[in-house]
């Protein structure tokens, strides 16, 4: 294996030992117990049952049949999650068949942020993770199942489940995937009118007409955001049935493969090859994933959410550790915004299974870890395919399928992964270098200084942004106003980077993982409302933002910058981002939250 996985995945451990070993003691002390219906008095078993068919009653009871949970996030405004609607009859139908019993033991919310960008709900989105993580403990905490299957998808819902089902380690957990919608109007197309939009040249019809043919049916949107990264890391994890992630909602496939998902939980409980959730996420999973999300130029949320994921299994990690690996991992994917391909040309020319067969056999990527398939990770290099009603896999085609979308290790995009750390006397921020063009990995500019993405888009349209130039956006970090992504930013910035100028962001705030090809520094921790540096730079002051030798400065004299006061956030400002539309409940959020680089964590 590559030293520098070995070197990282060592140090997590050691860093991490206190911690790991506190929660691995406290799982263990939880699988000790006798099942549910056997632990409980008469009367919990009672309530707990009481909504089952009487055969069911019987199993569970006297024949101790495993009984599994299903947590959903069905809801038919997101159209990833629409699918779900029919999934409980299914799984409890294959259940029967397999002599175990099934309740849904609750839902969890799931906001879409396409439908909240730029809008004040967008400032509920990050502390939704860990709402739907609370939601997981509540559903669970009746504390009468054997197994656990997960349905859910997008941005924040993947984490939330997979945070709430770590407190819960001592059961057996399989992701449910529903698959990506079938491919509409490329996503290099939409972007192209979104920017038509921006300079006025086209009308709200035309725009509206865009977005309704990219977003057009149930599926997760097929660009490699958030939503579709969260897909790629379960595989690398091996929490899904292999090769489940990008099949489409209403194929036959997919019907094999959440049957299947009954099966594979079903295989990993006490009474099988036992195999809780909190043992298979250890430290070289958590690697995997990391490693996954760089090979692939995912989202630069999950350098929040997994952060905050390894912390729930007592597994501590940082941003050091997500750079150091970046040296090492080649990218191997281009979709976009990293690439014209959707996530269906992604699947077409090898997906997943393709770029976790090359970082195996390029000792990029621990093999020897736990899944909830038999077969380990080598399983999660093949493709599923059914066959005469059969589910059956296969060894994947040597070459991709597509060298403009995939390419094997030893002829990458690049050397090194899509992510970069930057560091200087800004702070510590990550950039998404993967989607950002080379001649770009560098721009210094002087400064133009917003606390709010409002004000920015009216500067835009005024034209006060038409030179080089760095927008600075203060006050978007977690305690501030609950980080949101600042995606409608990219279609004016993309616009000025399009007349030629030197152009980047600079923020404490978040972007879309579909938000690529301007220079965006973001997550700059400590944000400014928490005394970051951010906050003291001012309007003309120069910026320089350097992907290549990872570096965020402002080129102001130190002796005048120590002495700066920083910009405070205004009373009318804090009044806005603390009430209308719920905010109101999330105020001890925002209050408690931990850092950006500690996963914005709000439950420690």
């Amino acid at each position: 294996m590559k030293p520098a996985l070995v070197q990282v995945t060592r140090r997590i451990a050691e860093r991490s030992a206190p911690t790991r070993l506190a929660y691995l003691q406290r799982l263990d002390r939880l699988v000790q117990r006798p099942p549910g219906a056997e632990r409980m008095g008469c009367a919990n078993v009672a309530h707990a049952f009481a909504a089952l068919p009487a055969s069911d009653k019987f199993r569970v009871v006297a024949e101790k049949a495993p009984h599994i949970a299903i947590v959903s996030a069905y809801n038919d405004m997101l159209s990833a999650h629409q699918p779900y609607e029919t999934y409980p009859a299914l799984i409890r139908e294959e259940a029967r068949h397999l002599g175990a019993t099934v309740q849904v033991a609750g839902g969890v919310p799931a906001m879409c942020d396409g439908v909240t960008q730029g809008l004040p709900g967008m400032e509920l989105s990050l502390f939704s993770r860990d709402t739907i993580a609370m939601g997981t403990a509540i559903a669970l905490t009746h504390d009468v199942f054997d197994a656990v299957l997960l349905l859910g998808v997008c941005d924040k819902i993947v984490p939330g489940l997979l945070i709430g089902a770590l407190h819960f380690g001592h059961l057996p957990c399989v992701f449910v995937p529903a698959g990506p919608m079938s491919s509409g109007l490329s996503n290099n197309d939409k972007a192209r009118v979104r920017e038509q939009a921006a300079q006025g040249l086209v009308g709200r019809d035309k725009l509206l007409e865009a977005e309704s043919a990219a977003y057009h049916g149930p599926g997760t949107c097929t660009f490699y955001g958030t939503a579709n990264s969260n897909q790629m890391l379960l595989e690398a994890m091996g929490l899904h049935v292999p090769g489940a992630a990008f099949v489409h909602p209403h194929a036959g496939l997919r019907e094999a493969l959440t049957r299947e998902a009954v099966r594979t939980v079903l295989s990993i409980t006490r009474a099988q090859r036992f195999m809780p959730i909190g043992r298979l996420v250890d430290e070289r999973v958590i690697v995997n994933a990391m490693v996954a999300l760089l090979a692939t130029g995912g989202s630069t949320n999950h350098l929040i959410h997994w952060v905050a994921v390894a912390r729930a299994a007592g597994i501590l990690i940082d941003w050091t550790d997500f750079a150091d690996l970046a040296v090492a991992v080649p990218l191997l994917a281009r979709v976009y915004p990293n690439g014209s391909a959707d996530v269906n040309q992604f699947q077409a020319a090898g997906g997943p299974g393709f770029v976790l067969r090359e970082l195996m056999d390029s000792g990029t990527l621990h093999a020897d870890v736990a899944t909830v398939s038999a077969g380990g990770m080598a399983s999660y290099a093949e493709v599923p395919v059914l066959e005469a009603g059969r589910l059956r896999w296969s060894a994947l085609p040597a070459a991709s399928g597509d060298a403009d979308v995939l390419r094997p290790a030893s002829e990458p995009f690049s050397q090194t992964g899509g992510l970069r750390l930057l560091q200087g006397n800004l702070g510590r921020s990550v950039i998404k270098t993967s989607a950002v063009p080379a001649e770009r990995h560098i721009v210094q500019a002087p400064a133009r200084v917003f606390t709010c993405q409002e004000d920015l888009q009216t500067a835009f349209k005024a034209g006060e942004l038409d030179r080089d130039v760095i927008v600075v956006v203060l006050f978007q970090g977690p305690h501030a106003n609950g980080m949101p992504e600042l995606h409608k930013l990219t279609p004016p910035l993309a616009v000025l980077q399009g007349k030629g100028f030197q152009v980047a962001l600079v923020t404490d705030g978040r972007m879309s993982g579909a938000s690529g090809k301007v220079p965006a520094a973001i997550h700059v921790s400590p944000e400014a409302l928490a005394g970051g540096p951010l906050a003291r730079v001012r309007d003309g002051d120069l910026i320089r933002l350097d992907a290549l030798a990872g570096t965020l400065d402002a080129l102001v004299d130190p002796a005048e910058w120590a002495a700066r006061a920083p910009a405070t956030l205004t009373a009318a400002q804090a009044e806005v981002n603390a009430h209308d539309l719920g905010r109101e409940l999330f105020a001890g959020m925002r209050r408690n939250v931990r850092s950006a680089e500690e996963g914005a964590v709000t439950w420690l």
